[in-house]
């Protein structure tokens, strides 16, 4: 089991940055890849951005391509979240979740054993 806690979520702009980080404990963090995921009021979690064990391959959702980078410190235990020119519907709880299975299952929130507890990204407009 990986202990996750992110941080770094708050109020921002429109067209402003945040960088979520991810704190991992436990397992060695190399072990697993690690996926973001959202969530707002009345939606379901969505895959955002996920970033393989060695960090040499990330994917992102058509919606955060281009504006979003997720990158990982293995030697640290922890990943990042850079997100740029964040708009209003970029508001939501943000997850980040350990897997260990196939990176390809990586949009799919069952293929993650471990969550973090999701700090509140709010964009205003």
């Amino acid at each position: 089991q990986v202990q996750l806690v992110e941080s770094g979520g708050g109020l921002v702009q429109a067209g402003g940055s945040l960088r979520l980080s991810c704190a991992a404990s436990g397992r060695p963090f190399s072990n697993y890849f690690v996926g973001w995921f959202r969530q707002a009021p009345g939606k379901e979690r969505e895959f955002v951005a996920a970033i393989s064990w060695s960090g040499g391959t990330a994917r992102y959702s058509d919606s955060v391509e281009g504006r979003f980078t997720i990158s990982r410190d293995n030697a640290k235990n922890a990943v990042y979240l850079q997100m740029n020119s964040l708009t209003p519907e970029d508001s939501a709880i943000y997850y980040c979740a350990a897997g260990n299975g196939f990176f390809s299952s990586r949009e799919n929130p069952g293929a993650y054993a471990d969550w973090g507890q999701g700090p509140q990204v709010t964009v205003s407009s």
